[in-house]
């Protein structure tokens, strides 16, 4: 039935030059972003769990576990106190940390909300207006500009994306597992938030793309058509854009220098617009991946930063309480 098979077009993985015609499902996930996805929630989830399960260091085990017994408003007053492994007698510490899971998904959802929630502040309206207005522009060139470039060099460019993002992610992932070693709390900090903001990021680039369903620069007639591809991995809006901008806008957060800030957010720069001359993606697909990565990378810092670690999650935290 045409709701759910139909005929397209794709390029051939092995020679990236000759068409060929195939069947695939209407809604059948790309496999490239389906193991990103995967990989940021396997992530967000081994991080998160080994944060909730990690003692504090500020309360001893044995007094925190006595002061739990001798005064019932301890936990009322202690707000961390119900994630201690230390506050529960043995016998039921597997119950404890069964318990912590709920929160992670709750958090999870909280920030979902609160990102979709957003635009729609009356602070933001303006940028809204100032975004919609720069998408629909680029939308309306995209075909031009994707068709006056070169496919000689598109795999070269390709490449230099796919290095790009890949190197942001092993530093990301480098600095969380330094910190295994070194007990850095900053290094931890950026590790777990830029993995939630990869998460929740992910999420939402895989409902844009599914509505979207916008054809890339290679597919039907080269105009970026939208409705016709409603899959993960369509064109609209660019995953590599917006899983290294993410990235980078954590880092850059978490360490405010001059020199981080122009390398990770140089890193995303030429991952985007290497996406562009590589033929996946028509400008505005990396303009709204690119905005999309970046505020959500800032979301997620503004929301779950410790003050004292980052001299911007004071301000930071802030502007997201004014939200």
């Amino acid at each position: 039935m045409k709701l759910f098979l139909r005929q397209s077009w794709a390029i051939d993985i092995s020679t990236d030059t000759s068409p060929r015609e195939h069947w695939t499902l209407h809604f059948l996930p790309h496999p490239v972003v389906a193991r990103w996805v995967l990989f940021a929630l396997t992530l967000l989830t081994a991080v998160a769990s080994a944060s909730a399960t990690d003692p504090p260091s500020d309360f001893p085990d044995a007094p925190s576990a006595v002061l739990a017994k001798l005064s019932p408003s301890f936990l009322e007053n202690t707000a961390m106190a119900p994630t201690f492994p230390s506050d529960t007698a043995p016998s039921d510490e597997p119950s404890s940390q069964h318990e912590a899971r709920p929160s992670i998904l709750r958090r999870a959802m909280l920030d979902q909300k609160a990102i979709y929630k957003a635009p729609f502040h009356r602070r933001n309206l303006k940028w809204d207006l100032l975004f919609l207005a720069v998408t629909g522009g680029l939308i309306a060139g995209d075909k031009h500009i994707s068709g006056a470039l070169s496919p000689d060099h598109a795999s070269v460019s390709q490449h230099i994306s796919d290095v790009g993002m890949y190197s942001m992610t092993a530093s990301v992932a480098g600095l969380w597992l330094s910190s295994l070693k070194t007990e850095d709390a900053h290094a931890r900090e950026t590790g777990v938030l830029a993995a939630e903001a990869f998460a929740n990021t992910a999420a939402v680039v895989g409902v844009t793309q599914l509505i979207g369903g916008r054809e890339r620069p290679t597919e039907g007639n080269g105009s970026g058509r939208f409705w016709q591809n409603n899959t993960l991995g369509s064109s609209f809006p660019s995953a590599h854009s917006s899983f290294t901008w993410t990235m980078a806008s954590v880092v850059a957060h978490e360490y405010p220098k001059p020199w981080v800030r122009w390398l990770v957010y140089g890193t995303a720069t030429t991952v985007s617009v290497t996406r562009v001359t590589g033929l996946k993606h028509f400008p505005a697909d990396v303009e709204v991946g690119g905005v999309f990565g970046y505020l959500i990378g800032q979301q997620i810092f503004s929301k779950h930063c410790v003050p004292g670690l980052s001299s911007n999650c004071h301000s930071a935290q802030k502007i997201a309480e004014r939200k």
